[in-house]
């Protein structure tokens, strides 16, 4: 057969474009926004029940407590630290459940645990309850930690697919802030029960949403694919271009074996995420939320430990909706790279003010002593004001690093980077490898507090955001205004996004 010239493929080019481009103008995102806040409703429960101990804790630690369910400072660390057990529980459980029975219902899974915990905590009478309760709505998180952000991104086109992807991190964290905000006012028990109104709601909202068209036409469902994707992207959306770029992806997959996962375009990927999670919570993100109130009562700053966690809530919110606007615009390494900058800058900060030497006593019976008291007390009271203030502002700047960039994008990438015939397993490993990360710095954190204080763990803390930065630096591509095939094909190829194939309905960007 005649091969075409170099000219009727410059022309075919632009004709092939111009149709991409044609459909993707016919998108509309409402049902597409729809079904992910449907989603993320999961994610604003992992946020509130993350940090439901941050004011609780003081309350089973007061003398005025019920003896039943008052707590030792052992038992307040197992309280604080057993949610993230749950969650890596919960993150192997979802290995088996996202290619069993689908993200979706993974997801919609994620409330039988979650409202079981809630009921627990809500009613409960003795300590096991308290735990048992916050073990259960660990599960739950874990779960929808590691479903979620699979089901946005096989449900959404790139070009959203950057700013959809951080709405997990953006409803997490309103979650919490909702949490500190409600802990300010409503009792212990009523935070509990207030707690389960998320999950059955994104149950009845789920259930009207459709399947991840990927997982559909993995199952040989063609008819149900192209119509959750149209149900998806509009009734005016051509279908097919999209349909067969994802088709393409599956008949090049085999069922992977474990010898096969040592080849470089599964091994790489699946390494950049566990590393990605793994050094997400050595940041100490998770300690500092969970104990953040009695952190700030540490610190002695000016304000009242509860009023100080719900502003670096609100700040938190504001983060992430920055990130979101300047994912698919500034780029996923650029935001890590800032993200890593600010949280080694204020981590740093904290290190140097919790680690203070007392001033030499001062003899008042010395000559002159008298004539300069004055001075001296105003500038002791001045310094302590400073003092005070800093240890909020850096915690505050610690948390708006966090929350633009090594919180939302490390879920984002994950979704984007892990191997398409193996992402519902790898998404389950990462998210286990996260949590037991977290529990067992949960735990060291409070060891090491009263040991040494402040000092060493924000010390640790610092060194760590250095190595985010050398990370990012090497091991992460950069993924923005590509699609999952272009990503996939980037570790098949090894420095490559662009798919060079014969197959007419697929144009690489």
């Amino acid at each position: 057969a005649a091969q075409p010239s170099e000219e009727n493929m410059n022309e075919e080019t632009p004709l092939l474009h111009r149709r991409t481009a044609s459909s993707d103008s016919q998108i509309s995102n409402s049902r597409l926004y729809l079904a992910v806040f449907s989603a993320v409703l999961g994610n604003f429960n992992f946020g509130y029940s993350l940090v439901y101990s941050s004011p609780v804790l003081p309350k089973f630690k007061s003398p005025d407590a019920d003896p039943r369910l008052r707590m030792d400072t052992d038992q307040a660390a197992w309280f604080g630290s057993i949610y993230t057990l749950g969650a890596a529980a919960g993150g192997l459980g979802a290995m088996l459940l996202n290619d069993l029975i689908g993200r979706k219902m993974s997801i919609m899974m994620s409330a039988v645990p979650s409202s079981i915990g809630y009921m627990l905590m809500g009613g409960a009478v003795n300590l096991w309850m308290l735990l048992l309760g916050r073990f259960l709505t660990g599960v739950a998180g874990g779960m929808t930690a590691a479903s979620i952000p699979v089901y946005i991104s096989e449900i959404s086109h790139k070009k959203v697919r950057g700013a959809l992807g951080s709405c997990p991190q953006i409803t997490a964290v309103f979650g919490t802030l909702t949490l500190y905000a409600l802990g300010l006012v409503v009792p212990w028990r009523w935070l509990a029960v207030a707690g389960s109104v998320p999950a059955v709601l994104m149950v009845i909202l789920l259930a009207f949403m459709p399947s991840s068209p990927r997982r559909l036409l993995s199952l040989g469902q063609e008819q149900k694919a192209e119509k959750a994707l149209r149900w998806l992207r509009g009734s005016n959306y051509n279908t097919n271009i999209e349909l067969n770029a994802i088709q393409q992806s599956i008949n090049t997959q085999v069922k992977i074996t474990w010898s096969q996962l040592l080849t470089p375009i599964y091994y790489r990927p699946i390494l950049i995420s566990v590393g990605m999670r793994f050094l997400q919570q050595m940041t100490g993100i998770t300690p500092v939320l969970v104990y953040l109130e009695p952190i700030f009562a540490k610190s002695n700053v000016a304000l009242e430990p509860r009023y100080d966690a719900a502003i670096v809530g609100a700040v938190r919110l504001f983060s992430v909706a920055v990130a979101a606007s300047l994912m698919d615009k500034a780029g996923r390494k650029a935001l890590l790279y800032s993200s890593s900058m600010l949280m080694f800058l204020s981590s740093l900060t904290l290190t140097m003010i919790s680690h203070t030497t007392p001033c030499p006593a001062v003899n008042i019976t010395a000559p002159g002593y008298s004539s300069h008291a004055e001075l001296g007390n105003t500038l002791q009271a001045s310094q302590g004001t400073a003092v005070s203030v800093i240890p909020l502002i850096s915690t505050v700047v610690f948390i708006f690093g966090y929350a633009m960039g090594w919180g939302p994008i490390t879920w984002l990438l994950m979704s984007e980077v892990l191997p398409l015939v193996a992402r519902g397993v790898a998404s389950g490993l990462c998210v286990t490898v996260s949590w037991l990360t977290a529990f067992v710095l949960t735990h060291v954190f409070t060891l090491m507090v009263d040991t040494y204080g402040l000092y060493v763990p924000y010390l640790t803390f610092t060194v760590v955001c250095v190595l985010c930065l050398l990370f990012n630096a090497v091991c992460i591509p950069e993924t923005r205004n590509r699609s999952l095939e272009e990503i996939e094909n980037y570790f098949r190829t090894g420095r490559t996004f662009t798919i060079r194939q014969n197959h007419p309905s697929v144009v690489s960007s």
